[in-house]
């Protein structure tokens, strides 16, 4: 007769199914983290990567989240953890707000120090109690944890996280993933050429049998925050010229007819609490985001600064086309014809780049079909054509309008003989969390179960131990 198992009694560690482990997935990047649980559909914690620096004395006060962020506070600075790079460049603070998208959402807070709740009396018996229940209370200490790495992190950038994991927040194991892998999973695909455009870089990886092929990763600076440049090189070049007023400066507006300026009374601030110019800056993206997401299109068929069949030029083709409205949140509205188009072309055509001295033109090798090129260029001949008929394109600023489109008519172009396919959810929310449903994918599967890195092997062998297992 076999013994069966009490349901009153915990499984021993060794049955743990991986597939019943409460994994969490945590996802950073430039513009947003996203966190949330193995398994499920979503992240459910989606905090923004930039965070609020309040001057408090001599000392800074850092504030993290949606809300904090967007409040135009006294003397409020604005900033980022990482470069746009993807690298990070200030760990403390980036361990602050990965542990404020972790605890805010998906695992509970600590409870507050009872020695700075105003409530109790400060001894050093009470001191010595707050500081062993800090040691026990840590964050992850039920959950195994699934960082995501972009596919050019070297070195100490890869063995930090760990360090964090296991030291600062007691996690019991962790595992270090190539988001460019994880996006092909996302999408299905064990061998997949992913194409990740989001705000800070694009990157072109090549993914052949679940491994990244690290020869074949590029990445590139002309991606959603460049386009925002264009955008903001377009509005100071035209007649009159558009000004980004943030809503946090406006108090009140008047509509105006198309083309006529603003009518709007203005808010002031008593001298010496004016938000920093790094707060501005951030209202401003938000402007020029919600104008990518509504007014900016990519052209075809065609290249907009080249001939169409009739003998003109599509620049003046796009001018004769319907026109997108768009109203500045100073009451400022107009209609905008070929300049939505002009800000994303040199993603395909460096010629038509509007470029200053603080916005230098991208070199011809940074469009997409010269990024991706190259990286076909560096891998083996005989799976070229499997990639290019499996090719993934994700990221937040891959959903402008039209770019999927004319993507495969350059691809079609550069490689007339084999198959070009390209995969891209038509749902926001895949496309623009890719790597973190991969990630949830991968870590709720029974079989990686085996491949999570334990507190014990940390121990063991150090943080190193990431270059050797997480490949």
């Amino acid at each position: 007769m076999t013994a069966t198992q009490s349901n009153n009694v915990a499984p021993n560690a060794a049955e743990y199914g991986g597939d019943e482990i409460s994994a969490l997935v945590l996802d950073p990047g430039y513009s947003v983290v996203r966190g949330g649980f193995a398994g499920e559909d979503v992240p459910k914690s989606v905090v923004p990567s930039f965070y609020g620096i309040l001057p408090s004395g001599d000392e800074r006060k850092y504030v993290y989240g949606e809300n904090a962020i967007h409040t135009p506070l006294p003397n409020i600075g604005i900033g980022n953890p990482m470069s746009k790079l993807g690298f990070v460049e200030d760990w403390d603070t980036a361990t602050s707000l990965w542990e404020y998208a972790i605890t805010s959402r998906l695992t509970n807070t600590k409870a507050s120090n009872p020695m700075t709740n105003g409530l109790n009396e400060k001894t050093d018996e009470l001191k010595q109690e707050m500081e062993g229940v800090e040691m026990q209370e840590r964050p992850l200490e039920e959950n195994p944890l699934l960082m995501t790495e972009t596919g050019w992190n070297v070195g100490k950038g890869r063995e930090r996280p760990i360090e964090i994991a296991m030291e600062n927040w007691g996690a019991p194991a962790f595992w270090l993933a190539r988001s460019g892998v994880l996006s092909a999973f996302s999408a299905g695909k064990a061998s997949a050429l992913v194409v990740d455009i989001g705000a800070s870089s694009t990157s072109i990886t090549p993914v052949h049998d679940g491994i990244m092929l690290k020869k074949g990763t590029v990445h590139s600076p002309v991606a959603g925050n460049y386009i925002s440049d264009q955008l903001r090189l377009i509005f100071s070049t035209a007649q009159p010229p558009v000004t980004l007023t943030p809503h946090y400066l406006v108090n009140s507006k008047t509509a105006v007819d198309a083309g006529a300026p603003a009518q709007a009374t203005y808010r002031s601030f008593p001298p010496g609490t004016e938000p920093a110019p790094s707060f501005r800056a951030l209202q401003e993206e938000r402007i020029l985001t919600e104008f990518k997401e509504s007014v900016v299109a990519v052209w075809s068929p065609g290249r907009l600064g080249g001939h169409n069949q009739q003998g003109g030029t599509n620049l003046d083709l796009a001018r004769t086309q319907a026109a997108r409205p768009f109203e500045m949140p100073d009451g400022y509205n107009q209609m905008f014809g070929a300049e939505r188009y002009r800000a994303v072309e040199s993603l395909f055509d460096v010629k038509m780049a509007l470029s200053d001295a603080a916005h230098p033109a991208p070199s011809p090798n940074e469009t997409l079909p010269a990024l991706i090129q190259y990286s076909l260029s560096q891998v083996d001949v005989d799976i070229r054509p499997h990639l290019l008929a499996n090719i993934v394109v994700v990221g937040g600023s891959s959903l402008i309008y039209g770019l999927n489109e004319r993507l495969k008519q350059e691809l079609e172009a550069l490689y007339p003989g084999p198959r070009v396919r390209i995969f891209s959810p038509g749902n926001v929310v895949e496309r623009k969390f890719s790597s973190w449903i991969g990630g949830s994918i991968l870590a709720s599967l029974g079989t990686f179960h085996q491949m999570w890195i334990s507190k014990k092997e940390y121990d063991e062998h150090g943080p190193g131990i990431v270059e050797k297992r997480c490949k």
